[in-house]
């Protein structure tokens, strides 16, 4: 049993509706009094946690299917290769370089040896055109704050300058190798505390100089919420600027040839869609747009002549969403999200369709490279019974072969993955893939668990993960439900789960629960829920909702005080998404109307609750699962833990080492087996 937790008179006044908050001073996180309740939170956690019968058992269980090597997609710059590889329980992912394929691997850089603990991860890193240098960031404690650093390729040595004060940085070098462009935030106390994530500047970097001589590019004070990340042109001539505001998919771009001195050429300055650029032939610059095409188009802009008119489409909009370009071989390699899965398509640079990589089976490419001139291209494959596995695509044999064994211990042939559809509550079609063995029974009473995140543009495709294996190998079945607020079907399935519409997505996730019931594949004791971020708030608003509808919940770094979201780190760039509650009466509306925190009632029976969270998360800060956690343990004090999970020296989940990982999947499982009896 959980601690009371003081309350207190705070009420705001919204519109003219006065609301309640009596746990404020939770988000005060470092006074005595917080520290000293989340401590007694833990506690009581663990003592939970820690009392499941077979919580080492299915720790061991997770070490042992997790001990395979992993690799990233690899690229090529100057002679070499370059790639990512976890020989299984490795804290971080090795950098590796080969001079050929499959001759050795030389390790360039071991974010392993940063830290004894692995709370030190690599964050970005980008090598200079030769090769031969490697601008890498680095985190701590899973931070967004990161640390970029220059190490040379051929001795392991690193230069003695540090660049600090980045966030979401971007790193473009130029192709003659002296130095590169980034962007950067101002130094803490040289501005107030609620600008700290505005004012980003773009900087040129001197490799061999120190931070304090390096030399502003491109800033906009007088658009202080406006972020930059700059990136060279393949042929090296231009750089360019992709201009964002928060999480607002719609951009500009900017761009001057790399060696002038003159003002940025603002191309595309209105923000009335997405623009990403694919390459470029001269001053004929391409573009994946969802400009007047929701599922995505390719265009030709000349640069010599602008204007929109001029503009040519080189590639329509197609029934599917277009989800990556890029060129390689002098084509266009485009991949495509087909009911949430991944299909890649070769055009030529005039656009017309020359063929498809066929691949393995129906899954994802978590990863993809290759250059203009090159005559291979290598893509990351996975499904949800298919280990992430590398494979290289040649050109002219147009064969796509595997470049790397990825041996796993799970035999994935007990086990099968179906796609099904039902239908919204507003009676929308709605995907969702179930995992499971073969033969699987329609008794009313298997083990689900649902996964959902319906945000941000983001798409669930099929992934590889050792949590819903560890699920189906116990019996249940995992389901991953393609909600609105993604990309899956484009542009407007995204504007169909955002601002007003976020209700949709509920809907979608709670019509998810009711079909796995009326399909006799479950009931509603035998149905979890999971989800974090904006997935954390997903299963809350869920829970909240229909409480009788679940059997347990699983709710990671969750957003729940939707009318003070924006008030904390990077929170207001998420308004374009949600809304803002506080200046806008019409959002405070919907959002009141749908906000965790402010719909648990007293008196209701919620279900078993994990709420987990981490110190050092800087994007959605602890206070959101704190403030949830003391408002469901006051309003439901029955037989059902409530329980909350503070992780040390960990953030929002961006380079968690595997053993925090092993461990904060291990006490998931525990209490989720623990709850449905599963043995």
């Amino acid at each position: 049993m959980q601690p009371a937790t003081r309350r207190e008179d705070t009420v705001e006044d919204y519109h003219g509706t006065l609301v309640a908050d009596p746990y404020r001073w939770l988000e005060e996180v470092s006074t005595q009094e917080t520290q000293a309740w989340v401590q007694e939170q833990h506690s009581a956690t663990r003592t939970y946690l820690d009392a499941i019968p077979d919580r080492d058992q299915i720790k061991q269980r997770y070490r042992e299917l997790f001990n395979y090597s992993r690799y990233s997609t690899p690229y090529k710059k100057g002679e070499r290769y370059f790639f990512s590889k976890n020989t299984g329980l490795q804290n971080q992912n090795v950098l590796y370089t080969q001079s050929a394929l499959r001759a050795d691997m030389k390790a360039v850089l071991d974010p392993n040896a940063l830290s004894a603990d692995g709370t030190v991860a690599l964050t970005n890193q980008a090598m200079s055109e030769d090769g031969k240098l490697l601008a890498y960031g680095t985190s701590k404690s899973g931070s967004d704050w990161q640390e970029i650093r220059i190490r040379r390729v051929d001795d392991g040595r690193d230069y003695d300058e540090v660049i600090r004060y980045c966030k979401f940085a971007s790193i473009a070098w130029r192709h003659d190798s002296t130095g590169f462009y980034y962007n950067r935030l101002p130094e803490p106390g040289t501005v107030p505390g609620e600008d700290q994530t505005n004012y980003s500047k773009v900087y040129w970097h001197k490799v061999g100089t120190q931070q304090e001589e390096d030399q502003l590019v491109f800033e906009r004070p007088e658009a202080k919420e406006l972020s930059f990340s700059p990136f060279i042109s393949n042929d090296g001539a231009y750089l360019l600027l992709n201009v964002w505001c928060g999480t607002d998919p719609k951009n500009r771009i900017y761009y001057r040839e790399v060696t002038s001195d003159e003002p940025f050429i603002r191309l595309l300055d209105e923000a009335d869609a997405s623009y990403t650029f694919v390459g470029n032939d001269g001053a004929l610059f391409y573009f994946q747009t969802n400009l007047d095409a929701p599922r995505g188009r390719i265009i030709a802009i000349d640069t010599t002549k602008p204007e929109r008119t001029q503009w040519r489409e080189i590639v329509s909009e197609q029934s599917d969403v277009m989800d990556f370009a890029l060129i390689v071989n002098q084509q266009f390699v485009l991949g495509y999200m087909h009911d949430a899965h991944h299909q890649v398509k070769l055009y030529n640079k005039t656009g017309t369709f020359l063929r498809e990589i066929e691949l393995p089976t129906l899954g994802s490419i978590m990863g993809i490279s290759g250059e203009p001139d090159d005559d291979e291209l290598f893509l990351s494959f996975t499904s949800f019974l298919y280990p992430s596995t590398v494979f290289r695509y040649d050109f002219e044999r147009h064969e796509l072969k595997p470049l790397w064994e990825t041996p796993h211990t799970f035999d994935p042939s007990g086990y099968e993955t179906r796609q099904v559809f039902f239908t919204s509550k507003d009676g929308t079609r709605v995907p969702m893939f179930l995992t499971h063995k073969k033969g699987l029974v329609l008794n009313n009473n298997n083990p689900v668990l649902i996964y959902g995140y319906g945000g941000f543009d983001i798409s669930l495709t099929p992934n590889f993960g050792i949590t819903p294996l560890l699920w189906v190998e116990r019996g249940g079945i995992y389901a991953t439900v393609n909600l609105r607020g993604g990309n899956e079907y484009g542009e407007e399935w995204h504007k169909a789960g955002m601002l007003e519409k976020k209700q949709n997505v509920f809907d979608d996730f709670i019509a998810a629960a009711e079909w796995l019931i009326e399909n006799k594949y479950s009931n509603s004791t035998r149905i979890a829920i999971e989800g974090g971020s904006n997935g954390g708030l997903l299963v809350a608003a869920s829970m909240v909702q229909r409480p009788e509808l679940y059997g347990a919940v699983i709710c990671r770094v969750p957003v729940i005080d939707m009318l003070r979201y924006h008030k904390f780190t990077v929170g207001r760039y998420w308004i374009s998404e949600y809304g803002d509650a506080e200046h806008n009466a019409e959002h405070f509306k919907f959002m009141y109307a749908y906000s965790p925190l402010h719909n648990v009632k007293e008196g209701v029976e919620y279900p078993p609750t994990l709420i987990m969270t981490a110190d050092t998360d800087d994007r959605v800060v602890p206070a959101h699962a704190w403030k949830f956690a003391a408002t469901l343990q006051h309003a439901y004090q029955g037989k059902n833990p409530i329980l909350l999970r503070f992780e040390l020296k960990a953030g929002h989940g961006m380079g968690k080492p595997t053993a925090k990982i092993i461990e904060e999947e291990s006490d998931i499982l525990a209490f989720l087996f623990q709850t449905f009896s599963m043995q």
